[in-house]
């Protein structure tokens, strides 16, 4: 089991914690939305919870919850820019079978 963040996205990540002032890594899972069927959900995480699970790259935390694991095992996170307006996450996931069109959604 494993998810993990590239040394970009480790990098970017520690940034925006700092900016904010503080946390503890981020939080991701997914959640239904869009045509096929879900989205990923990404947030800041300040503490760990019952149910989770701890994994860290390059010394930055990804906490998920062991719901949605079945989602995300072997997820890998990237963080690029391609020029100043085209910069963002990354996902490449191993369980994704089928994306939307405009790329905002995904099937497991």
């Amino acid at each position: 089991m494993s998810v993990s963040l590239t040394e970009n996205a480790a990098r970017h990540i520690e940034n925006m914690l700092a900016q904010r002032g503080g946390g503890l890594g981020i939080r991701i899972g997914t959640a239904k939305s869009g045509c096929s069927g879900y989205a990923y959900d990404i947030d800041y995480a300040d503490e760990v919870n019952d149910g989770d699970l701890v994994f860290e790259s390059y010394g930055v935390k990804v906490i998920v919850n062991e719901q949605f694991l079945d989602h995300l095992d072997g997820l890998v996170i990237d963080y690029v820019r391609q020029n100043v307006l085209n910069k963002g996450f990354e996902f490449n996931n191993p369980n994704v079978k089928d994306m939307c069109g405009c790329g905002e959604s995904l099937a497991f």
